[in-house]
């Protein structure tokens, strides 16, 4: 009788295994492979109301992806008429690279497309492809974007050396700073005090997660991520000298082409000058 018993556990527990992975699975090979487009917002007393309703997308960690994926994006990005477009980094590499970045060019952003370098970049390489396209790489470097909207970016945390103080030196006291790196863990190790927003990458959602809550890959420093955990995994955060922080999900994969629970994004931003309803209750 226990025997029985002990056996029909085993087999219960093996069907919820399988149910688990079935579920991955499916996700995998359905809803992951399909792009999110992401609506945020963010407000401060700072956005001025010139500036309330300004619209910035972000796109990031293109990787390997396809030319028609980044040409739907592209179609997509327009219908939604943004003022400025921000690339987060980590692109292809080569002749991959000219093309990508071909065909982001066609983003119509008046206020300009700026960037910033990732950990699988060439930055000279990376940097000349970008010039070739009227995009602007910044590099510890910033640019005041409209009147009251300042924009600052950083060198790769494992490739160079970021430079907070560099990149926003122009910033002044009332503006709206975001400061775009690739890397979230930048805000750890660096005092971003002075920026308001700042927009990453890099961790890819988790890239493989149990049911959207847990990455496995984001567990331990050594496996090379990410060195605070479940922290930047995906969406809102805030850096250790409080920078309210927004990861996206990004685009693309440097190796296996594999998303489980962490579709891909790009991501809208909207400025405003006062929270809205919903962000008000805690929605």
């Amino acid at each position: 009788m226990k025997r029985q018993t002990s056996k029909r556990w085993v087999i219960s527990i093996l069907i919820i295994l399988l149910l688990i992975a079935a579920i991955h699975l499916l996700s995998a090979i359905t809803l992951d492979r399909q792009i999110e487009y992401v609506e945020i917002e963010y407000a401060s007393p700072k956005i001025s109301n010139q500036l309330d309703g300004y619209r910035i997308a972000f796109v990031t960690d293109v990787h390997n992806a396809s030319s028609s994926r980044l040409e739907k994006i592209v179609e997509r990005i327009n219908s939604h008429s943004p003022n400025l477009l921000l690339l987060g980094g980590d692109f292809a590499l080569s002749d991959k690279l000219k093309r990508d970045l071909s065909i982001l060019s066609a983003i119509q952003a008046p206020d300009g497309i700026y960037g910033v370098e990732g950990n699988h970049d060439d930055c000279d390489m990376l940097k000349e492809a970008m010039e070739a396209e009227g995009m602007v790489l910044l590099e510890n470097e910033g640019v005041s974007i409209v009147s009251g909207l300042y924009l600052g970016g950083l060198m790769d945390l494992w490739n160079r050396e970021p430079n907070v103080e560099s990149a926003l030196a122009g910033a002044d006291e009332n503006d709206c700073v975001i400061l775009l790196a690739h890397n979230p863990d930048t805000s750890m190790y660096y005092n971003t005090s002075q920026a308001d927003l700042m927009l990453s990458g890099h961790t890819h959602g988790g890239q493989v997660n149990l049911f959207g809550l847990w990455a496995p890959a984001l567990v331990h420093p050594r496996l090379g991520v990410t060195g605070f955990g479940q922290r930047f995994r995906s969406g809102w955060a805030q850096g250790h000298y409080g920078t309210d922080i927004y990861v996206s999900n990004g685009i693309g994969a440097h190796y296996l082409d594999l998303r489980v629970f962490a579709r891909p994004q790009v991501v809208y931003l909207t400025l405003r000058s006062q929270p809205s309803q919903e962000q008000l209750e805690g929605i």
